[in-house]
């Protein structure tokens, strides 16, 4: 293997794909890699929010194990990326788009990397070469998108607030992409100035640059993230007749729900979401985002035809989290729902099977490894902690495998965490998922969660704390702390050098313990 692709959607939920049944959203280009490929239908991240999320799928460990657990809470300087792990063997890891790094900049300044040297640019930027990055989601003054849109003629100080998240009401006025009510009408911004064309054009410019050389590019877009605003015609391409049925039910909501649960049914977006009229302006847009993303992947793949790179490239197709978009009374994401945790990841092998929908568990963390396997780089066993994929996509039968999937939350930042009266400081969650069961552990005096997956498949109804289900909350309690006692905390010394080290007191010259 020469290459490898790996492509990232934001807030892209499993079942908006037409590969995985979604009745009127349609996605040629994803179901045609689908076809070229696995897509894995159990699929989950390490958690349901940008940061900690992203920072599994680059270092492939758990939100415990490399701790940048929320959005705006740096990856230590000390923690190692799928860019570092390319770079020791002469690669680079390129980025197009979206990555949520955050410099740790206390770690930095202790190793007096505060400049402008290439060690700590790197350390910024998580060990990305840079062809452009576009987070989205704020406004833009002096990026690399905001000085190509004046080009373009998009004047104003704030190109990306005033044209690309803007939109025009058919009175002809100018109106706040960033009011929900809004998202039915397109963007001032010309669809081949949006931020999924925008971000394509640098992929495939750098793929075209590369020639025959072997490259490794991380293409992450910043749709179908919120704010839901499409350019023309995507932003009428869908009515609301043609979306998911939302799924709530009353027994949600109330004094019996969990008290995080109806902390966060009482968020402002949460609040939006409950209206109808909101999920009738946003789900049709929310597909029209996805849609022009699955088009523009297909300008990706007539490259790769063209250039004869689908015989020596891995491709990956995959989100960093879901969106409720109204469904159990919540807008947004982070809490454990299917809907969140469950995402979409399709993985193209040259020479691998084709058309093959696998149901066993797979986890974000996977993807570094798989990474690096696939390149026939060294595994980093002791660093991290997800598993290569290659032999599910060549088809090898794996008597062991694992049997769950465990997502983390840190909640602290959130407005919920007040309102129960509770204290800055260590507030979490973890999910662990079966086939049959989903429970959820919470802190800070929080009753735990539980879902019977077979009688419920909706997760409406939480047994967390119902006398009867006891024994399968101490089970699942088993195993969650099973999975931690396994967590990865020794990460300066390789499992040979440890190897190396064991028992050799004597050899250098320590005797303890003669008679």
């Amino acid at each position: 293997m020469r290459n490898v692709l790996f492509i990232m959607c934001d807030q892209l939920r499993w079942d908006h794909l037409g590969c995985a049944g979604h009745p009127f959203l349609r996605t040629p280009n994803i179901d045609a890699l689908a076809a070229r490929g696995v897509r894995f239908d159990q699929a989950y991240v390490q958690s349901g929010i940008c940061g900690p999320s992203r920072m599994s799928f680059y270092t492939g460990r758990y939100v415990a194990s490399h701790g940048a657990t929320h959005n705006r809470v740096p990856l230590s300087v000390g923690e190692v990326t799928l860019g570092w792990h390319l770079r020791e063997s002469g690669r680079t890891l390129a980025l197009a788009g979206k990555t949520h790094m955050l410099p740790d900049t206390h770690g930095m300044k202790r190793l007096l990397l505060d400049g402008q040297d290439e060690l700590a640019v790197l350390l910024r930027e998580g060990w990305f070469s840079l062809v452009d990055r576009h987070d989205g989601h704020h406004a833009e003054t002096d990026s690399a998108y905001a000085h190509w849109l004046r080009r373009q003629g998009y004047d104003g100080a704030d190109p990306w607030t005033e044209h690309v998240i803007a939109v025009t009401a058919p009175d002809g006025s100018v109106r706040n992409g960033w009011k929900m009510r809004n998202a039915r009408l397109p963007a001032r911004v010309a669809e081949e100035h949006s931020e999924t064309a925008y971000t394509t054009d640098m992929a495939l410019r750098f793929i075209e640059e590369q020639g025959e050389q072997p490259w490794v590019l991380h293409l992450s877009y910043v749709k179908p993230h919120w704010p839901y605003i499409a350019p023309a015609p995507y932003h009428a391409m869908y009515g609301p007749e043609e979306t998911l049925p939302v799924q709530r039910h009353e027994a949600e909501r109330g004094p019996d729900a969990h008290p995080v649960l109806r902390e966060f049914q009482a968020e402002e977006v949460a609040q939006s979401f409950q209206r109808d009229e909101c999920i009738a302006a946003v789900r049709p847009t929310y597909q029209g985002l996805i849609a022009q993303l699955d088009a523009h992947l297909g300008r990706v793949w007539e490259l790769l035809e063209r250039m004869g790179r689908w015989e020596d490239t891995l491709v990956v197709f995959t989100s960093d989290h879901g969106d409720y978009l109204g469904d159990h009374w919540l807008g947004e994401k982070e809490l454990f729902h299917d809907c969140i945790q469950r995402v979409p990841m399709i993985l193209a092998l040259p020479g691998g099977v084709a058309g093959r929908v696998e149901s066993r568990f797979v986890e974000a963390v996977d993807i570094a490894p798989t990474i690096l396997d696939a390149l026939g780089l060294p595994a980093a066993e002791h660093v991290m902690e997800g598993r290569s994929l290659l032999p599910l996509l060549r088809g090898e039968e794996r008597a062991e495998w694992r049997g769950f999937a465990i997502s983390e939350l840190d909640w602290t930042f959130r407005g919920a965490r007040r309102r129960l009266g509770l204290p800055t400081g260590q507030h979490r969650a973890f999910m662990i998922r079966d086939r049959d069961w989903k429970y959820v552990h919470w802190t800070s005096g929080m009753p735990p969660q539980l879902f019977d997956l077979r009688a419920d498949p909706e997760e409406f109804h939480d047994l967390g704390r119902a006398p009867e289900q006891e024994a399968v909350r101490a089970r699942m309690r088993e195993a969650l702390w099973d999975w931690a006692s396994r967590l990865k905390c020794r990460t300066t010394l390789t499992w040979a050098e440890a190897e190396f080290r064991t028992d050799r007191h004597k050899a250098v010259g320590v005797f303890y313990g003669e008679w």
